[in-house]
């Protein structure tokens, strides 16, 4: 069955998103695949002024997610891969959803108008880094038609992981 997708808004983070990510994403479920616990609220601070330099910078970023009502939500978005190991050089679209709103294609559509905007800003493709337990967020690249490409160890945790990619 095929649902319709909510509507939902992408805007460059702002300061004031800082505090709603870190406040969305203050909860383990949220960050079971990220180390199980929020990052400190400086992390996001630092994150958030990063994106701007990237939507400056690339024509694109890790935009702030917003449903209907104009509340930030989550993240998703793309960036250059940033580690020495795994696709570097490469873009990465990524998405990270408050627990509230999960189920319900907020990520499914936010990362299909990723994926436009990647592509007009001449992004030829893209990967997704998505830990190998993390059954939401495959069934999400599954639903953007990207494919498994590549299965590896992550150094720092030494799990499992799938790199997916699309070409645009």
């Amino acid at each position: 069955m095929n649902r319709a997708l909510p509507d939902v808004r992408l805007r460059v983070p702002t300061d004031e998103d800082a505090f709603a990510w870190h406040r969305v994403f203050a909860d383990p479920e949220v960050m079971e695949f990220r180390g199980g616990k929020a990052a400190e609220l400086s992390v996001y601070e630092e994150l958030t002024a990063r994106q701007r330099r990237h939507d400056a910078e690339y024509g694109f970023c890790l935009w702030s997610v917003l449903d209907e009502s104009g509340e930030v939500i989550g993240f998703t978005g793309a960036q250059p891969w940033p580690r020495e190991w795994g696709p570097k050089g490469e873009i990465e679209i990524g998405w990270r959803l408050g627990r509230a709103h999960w189920g319900k294609g907020y990520v499914t559509a936010a990362a299909r108008m990723t994926l436009e905007r990647v592509r007009v800003a001449g992004v030829s493709g893209v990967v997704a880094m998505v830990d190998s337990r993390n059954t939401r967020s495959i069934a999400v690249t599954q639903r953007l038609g990207m494919r498994l490409a590549e299965t590896f160890t992550t150094p720092a945790s030494q799990r499992q992981g799938h790199c997916y990619r699309l070409d645009l």
